[in-house]
């Protein structure tokens, strides 16, 4: 919820907000899967780090026809997606939940057409991040498309942050400086994605996105 209010603090809810925040995520893969992948849909997504499953409901429910599983290393956050979804409306296409390490997954290669990564690498260091972009590259069908939101080292308000609330923000985000000055283009170019491209999606958050040859 913090997510979305920060950057779109004008919204009138938090919902509004969300609904800001993932809209204009949605539309960046949309657009940039039309314009690069060689695959005509999207049939199998993959959400590595779901979490509690937002970043998952948002995805099944932008591509409804798709077969979306999310994926996260603690059972205690798939218990509550799992719950959160058991009290919604029942799906044509339900979500799956597996409890895995995301950058081991152990799941079949070649068999997605996207693969996310929402707000997941800021709490990364370097390494993983590497392993998460390999695993993912593995994981995707040729044409298949990897798609990174997250916090944007260009962003003008967290670059103008004060030096107290920054501090403040590591204090429990113990990897954000590596992150930082991690170059995320250029290892997934490094793992073979091509089309490589970033977009500011909004006022805190890039959207970085490539295709598998």
């Amino acid at each position: 919820m913090s997510i979305g209010k920060r950057a779109i603090p004008n919204a009138s809810s938090v919902d509004e907000a969300n609904q800001v925040v993932c809209g204009n995520w949605l539309q960046a893969i949309e657009q940039h899967y039309q314009l690069c992948s060689v695959n005509s849909t999207i049939n199998d997504i993959l959400d590595i780090g779901c979490s509690v499953g937002v970043s998952t409901r948002f995805l099944a429910d932008r591509f409804p026809s798709a077969k979306v599983t999310g994926l996260d290393l603690s059972p205690y956050f798939l218990a509550v997606a799992q719950f959160k979804e058991k009290e919604m409306i029942p799906r044509k296409n339900p979500i799956s939940w597996v409890h895995a390490n995301g950058e081991a997954t152990d799941l079949p290669s070649n068999s997605f057409d996207l693969v996310s990564l929402a707000y997941v690498i800021h709490e990364c260091p370097t390494r993983a991040i590497v392993g998460l972009v390999k695993e993912a590259f593995r994981l995707l069908r040729p044409g298949g498309m990897l798609a990174i939101t997250d916090n944007s080292p260009k962003s003008k308000i967290l670059r103008e942050l004060s030096p107290v609330l920054f501090t403040l923000m590591k204090s429990t985000e113990p990897f954000l400086d590596e992150y930082y000055l991690t170059d995320v283009e250029e290892i997934m170019t490094e793992a073979g994605f091509v089309n490589v491209y970033s977009t500011l999606t909004d006022p805190r958050h890039r959207t970085v996105m490539g295709t598998v040859p």
